[in-house]
């Protein structure tokens, strides 16, 4: 896996617990910790932070794992500005990853193995999204989705269709625009 999703998780754990909890983690974990963003990392890595990053918040695997997707989205939309623009919706971004982020991470990175998504309109205005990849990571995408969601002022409602957990997983994508709040 990619330095990148590691500095991003850090970064997560980072703004939603503290610096000191990445190093309790890091430790706890038995890992290095120390990750470049063009770096390639051992994939385990990242079950081992889950892992130990659940005893520590009492979250189950996917509660952790799509919190902390989420979260970085925002530290990778920040540190790759050129993937968002002319993007002004979550759709329009969710669907030019396979055209448009997966080809120039590709460019970056010829030993990458990054996730491939298909995606399907259905008649009721749902976005059928599925996520394939050895690593089994649906729920990191569909935290990344939120994230996303966030940063367009949307509100995404996913729906697991198929395969949680495993190496080809379905969601239903339902996006709106975010709910005014007044404070008057």
């Amino acid at each position: 896996m990619k330095g990148i999703i590691y500095n991003a998780v850090e970064e997560a754990v980072t703004e939603l617990y503290s610096a000191d909890t990445w190093d309790d983690l890091v430790e706890a974990a038995g890992i290095d910790g120390s990750y470049t963003a063009i770096g390639t990392y051992d994939d385990n890595d990242l079950g081992r932070l889950v892992t130990v990053g659940c005893e520590a918040t009492g979250l189950d695997a996917g509660e952790l794992v799509r919190a902390l997707g989420r979260q970085a989205f925002g530290h990778l939309a920040r540190r790759h500005p050129e993937f968002l623009v002319g993007m002004e919706s979550t759709r329009a971004f969710l669907v030019s990853v396979e055209d448009i982020i997966h080809p120039e991470v590709m460019k970056l990175h010829p030993d990458a193995t990054p996730p491939r998504f298909s995606f399907e309109d259905l008649p009721d205005g749902t976005l059928r999204m599925t996520y394939h990849s050895q690593r089994k990571l649906g729920v990191l995408a569909e935290g990344l989705i939120y994230g996303a969601s966030d940063w367009f002022g949307e509100e995404a409602t996913i729906t697991l269709v198929d395969g949680a957990g495993a190496e080809r997983t379905t969601y239903d994508i339902a996006l709106a625009p975010a709910a005014v709040t007044s404070d008057a």
